[in-house]
C-alpha cells in the first residue's frame, strides 16, 4: 500500500457520520443510472434490481475479506440472453413475464460459472486458465453482444426519435465535455434530461405511479426462478441455460479488467490480496442469488471506480452504506413505478449508446491486445464468431434448433469460437504480458478512461 493510499484510507475514517453517508450517497447515484436500465429494458424487477445491487455488494465484500471497494450493479453483458431467452418462450406461447424467470435460470447457472473460474485460478493460475479465453475469441463475441441488441434499440428510438436523440446528445456531450461528477453519471443525465422533457411535453403517463404504494416487498413469487418450477418447461429451461451460459466468459474477464482497475486507482494489489479467487466468489454468488429471485446479473461497477479516483477516499465502508441506501429504497413501489412509466423512445437512445459502446469494446479489446489478423487461424474464428452470431439473430428463426432445444446465435458463436481456437494451431496469446490488453474487457460508457 503506497503512502498515499494510507492517507486516503485513514483520512476516511476520521470524516464523520455525515461526511460518509454523503460518499455513500454519491456512490449509489453513480451506480444508478446503469444499474435501473437494465430491468428497464429487460423487463426485470426494479425493485428486485435495488435489492440485490445491495445484498450483492454486500455479500461480495465478505467474499473479498471486507478489503475491496466496489460496488455491484446490474450488468449489460447477458441483455442479449435476456432478449433471446425472452423471444424462445414468447414462441412456445408464454408471456414476457412468463419467460423472463427462465432467463434467470440461465443467469443463475452463468453466476455458479464464476466458482468454477475461482478454483481453476486457485489451482492452475490465470496464464494457464486464460489461454482458453484468449482476446481473438472474446473480442468478436463481445462485438457480436452490441450488434445483436442493436436491432431493439433501434426498434425503441422510432417511437420518438426527437426524445431518443435528446437521450444520445446528453450522454455524449456529458462523458466527452463533462467535469468530476457529470463525467461518472452520463447514463443518468441523459436518462433524466430525456424522460423530464418528455414528461413536459405529456408523452408520459403516470397513472401507476399515483397507484403504487410507498413501502412494498420488492420480490414477487411469480418473478422468481423458482416459480418455474411448479409447472417446468425442460425444454426452455436447456435452452435458457446453453443460450446465457457462454455470456459468463466474456463477464469473468469484465471481472477481471474491474479488480485490474480497482486496484491501479487505490494503488493496493487485490488481484493477490485478497485474491482474484475470492473477487471473482463474490461476484458469482451475488449474479447466481440475484438471479433466483428475479434480479439481473450483478457485476462490479467502474462507475464507481471512477468515483473513488474522483474523491481519493478507498473505504470499503463508503461502498458498504451506497449498498444500504439501494437496498432501502427498493421497498418503495412507488419509485418503481416512476421508473416503468420511461418512455420506451429515452430507452431506445440511451440503449443506442451502450449497445454501440459493447460492441467498440470488444474491437478495444482486439486492438489493445495486437490480434495478428495475417494469421489465418484468426481470421476464421473471428469470421465464424460474427457471422454465426449475427447471421443466426437477424435469421428466419433467430436460433437454430438441436435435438429438444435451441441455441441462440451467440451460443453457438461462443462455443464455436472456444472449441476452434483450442484446436488450431498458432495459439499465441498469454495472459499477464500485456496488462493494458488483459484489462480492456469492459461494458460501461466511461469506464474506457478509468482503466487508462
Amino acid at each position: 500500500m503506497t503512502k498515499q493510499t494510507q492517507t486516503a484510507v485513514f483520512d476516511a475514517r476520521s470524516l464523520g457520520t455525515g461526511k460518509m453517508l454523503t460518499l455513500g450517497l454519491q456512490h449509489m447515484f453513480a451506480m444508478f443510472g446503469a444499474t435501473v436500465l437494465v430491468p428497464v429494458i429487460t423487463g426485470l424487477s426494479m425493485s428486485a434490481t435495488l435489492l440485490f445491487a445491495g445484498l450483492g455488494t454486500l455479500i461480495f465484500h465478505l467474499c473479498t475479506k471486507m478489503k475491496v471497494p466496489a460496488f455491484l450493479g446490474s450488468s449489460f453483458a447477458f441483455l442479449g440472453g435476456y432478449a433471446t431467452v425472452v423471444q424462445m418462450g414468447m414462441a412456445g406461447g408464454l408471456t414476457q413475464a412468463q419467460a423472463l424467470p427462465y432467463a434467470c435460470i440461465g443467469v443463475f447457472c452463468a453466476g455458479l460459472m464464476y466458482f468454477v473460474l475461482a478454483g481453476l485460478f486457485a489451482w492452475f493460475g490465470p496464464k494457464k486458465v486464460m489461454r482458453f479465453f484468449p482476446p481473438i475469441v472474446t473480442g468478436p463475441i463481445i462485438i457480436a453482444i452490441g450488434l445483436t441488441l442493436s436491432g431493439s434499440a433501434i426498434s425503441n428510438c422510432t417511437q420518438n426519435w426527437w426524445i431518443a436523440l435528446l437521450a444520445i446528445v446528453i450522454i455524449v456531450v456529458a462523458n466527452i465535455w463533462g467535469k468530476g461528477m457529470i463525467k461518472i453519471i452520463p447514463i443518468l443525465l441523459g436518462v433524466l434530461g430525456s424522460y423530464i422533457v418528455a414528461a413536459c411535453f405529456g408523452l408520459c403517463d403516470f397513472t401507476p405511479v399515483k397507484e403504487a404504494a410507498w413501502i412494498g416487498l420488492p420480490v414477487k413469487w411469480d418473478n422468481t426462478a423458482i416459480s418455474v418450477f411448479s409447472n417446468p418447461n425442460w425444454g426452455l429451461i436447456v435452452a435458457a441455460i446453453i443460450a446465457i451460459l457462454p455470456i459468463s466468459l466474456a463477464t469473468m474477464m469484465e471481472h477481471i479488467g474491474d479488480m485490474c482497475a480497482i486496484s491501479s486507482t487505490t494503488g493496493i494489489n487485490y488481484l493477490e490480496d485478497p485474491g482474484l479467487h475470492r473477487t471473482l466468489m463474490g461476484d458469482g454468488l451475488a449474479t447466481a442469488l440475484a438471479s433466483v429471485f428475479g434480479a439481473p446479473a450483478n457485476t462490479t461497477y467502474g462507475e464507481n471506480t471512477g468515483v473513488l479516483n474522483l474523491t481519493k477516499v478507498y473505504d470499503p465502508r463508503v461502498i458498504r452504506i451506497a449498498a444500504i441506501f439501494a437496498i432501502v429504497l427498493s421497498f418503495c413501489p412507488k419509485f418503481s413505478a416512476v421508473i416503468a412509466c420511461m418512455p420506451a423512445a429515452t430507452i431506445g437512445g440511451v440503449s443506442l449508446v451502450l449497445y454501440g459502446m459493447i460492441s467498440a469494446v470488444g474491437v478495444r479489446n482486439i486492438v489493445e491486445n495486437q490480434v495478428d489478423f495475417k494469421a489465418s487461424r484468426n481470421v476464421i474464428i473471428a469470421a465464424l464468431i460474427l457471422v454465426l452470431a449475427i447471421g443466426i439473430k437477424y435469421g428466419a428463426n433467430d436460433s437454430v434448433s438441436i435435438g429438444f432445444t435451441s441455441l441462440s446465435g451467440l451460443a453457438i458463436a461462443a462455443i464455436v469460437g472456444v472449441v476452434l481456437n483450442a484446436i488450431l494451431p498458432g495459439k499465441d496469446y498469454e495472459f499477464g504480458t500485456n496488462a493494458k490488453g488483459d484489462t480492456s474487457v469492459d461494458f460501461e460508457v466511461n469506464r474506457l478512461e478509468n482503466n487508462k
